[in-house]
């Protein structure tokens, strides 16, 4: 029984999807590391660049990088180490990021 996840290996990453890319040329990529009552824990990277999104529901906790995430209400967070969001599924968002963000999730 695995008790301890890797949230530091590595992910393939892949272009971000050219109808989403604002700015810069982002990719970005996932990678799985448990389920827990049907739920999925991962951890997910995004390379600097800015891109849209269309959020599904989520818990997230930054490990490391830099951004903001502007949602169509206004609101935009800034994202640093430590930093726990939750999203709510339709959310639409623009990712502004500037050092590469890995995080781990919760969905």
């Amino acid at each position: 029984m695995t008790r301890l996840l890797d949230t530091t290996g590595p992910i393939s990453l892949s272009p971000v999807e050219d109808a989403m890319v604002l700015a810069g040329e982002p990719t970005a990529g996932s990678r799985a590391l448990a389920a827990i009552a049907g739920a999925e824990v991962g951890v997910w990277e995004i390379t600097p660049g800015t891109s849209s999104d269309v959020e599904v529901d989520e818990v997230f906790v930054v490990l490391s990088g830099a951004a903001t995430v502007a949602f169509d209400d206004g609101t935009v967070l800034t994202l640093r180490p430590g930093s726990t969001v939750r999203l709510y599924a339709g959310d639409r968002t623009i990712w502004t990021v500037t050092e590469t963000l890995r995080k781990v999730y919760l969905s």
